[in-house]
């Protein structure tokens, strides 16, 4: 079972999402907050598989409730709710350790296929809409430069697509490895770099320098 905390600061919205989460058989909602401080509380108990996190909140915004949760609870994953797919609290909400990102308009299956990705520890990002958003706000001058000391070449090309937004198995076609071996690779680039997850990765290739708004 995978547990949930849906964290948004319209009553009705956290109803909606308790209801649609509650009604998959995989899924349950252990706790909800209105606000960024309600919620770094709730997760706190609770320690939730996944945190459903709004980004614009009175008091302690999601992205500042984000960062303490990521101290509290590093086990809980944080998917941030968002109504804009260019807000520029989400790049920021990224590097405060989210896991990936959904807009508000998400069709209901799409959200819980989310929740179940992000448990499992993947990153989650739209090919259609977060690489251009990190490719732009990468380039903010608050963004902490990121070595790449000790990346092979080959886990460099794999850490390149994967911030393009391939998915393994067109890693393994675009490569020609195997499935296994692009895991490994990935695997690798997870622990040399500290990341928690692939959206992580994602972070590290843009601030690197790797990865840049027009490519390669």
């Amino acid at each position: 079972m995978i547990d949930v905390v849906v964290v948004d600061d319209q009553a009705l919205l956290r109803g909606s999402l308790r209801v649609l989460v509650d009604s998959a058989p995989d899924l349950r909602v252990v706790g909800e907050a209105g606000d960024g401080a309600e919620a770094v509380s709730v997760v706190t108990r609770t320690r939730p598989h996944v945190v459903l996190m709004d980004v614009r909140m009175p008091g302690m915004d999601g992205i500042a409730a984000t960062r303490e949760v990521a101290v509290s609870s590093p086990e809980s994953r944080v998917l941030i709710l968002t109504t804009f797919d260019l807000d520029e609290y989400v790049y920021a909400a990224l590097r405060a350790g989210a896991s990936g990102f959904l807009l508000k308009d998400t069709p209901p299956a799409e959200l819980l296929s989310a929740i179940r990705v992000v448990a499992e520890g993947d990153g989650l990002l739209s090919p259609s809409v977060t690489r251009r958003l990190i490719a732009e706000f990468a380039r903010l001058p608050e963004a902490r430069p990121v070595r790449l000391d000790g990346i092979t070449d080959r886990e460099r090309e794999v850490l390149a697509l994967i911030a393009r937004g391939l998915s393994n198995t067109e890693i393994t076609q675009t490569l020609h490895l195997s499935v296994g071996t692009v895991k490994t690779h990935i695997g690798r680039l997870l622990h040399k770099l500290q990341a928690r997850d692939r959206a992580q990765l994602v972070i590290a290739a843009y601030e690197s320098g790797l990865v840049t708004a027009g490519g390669t």
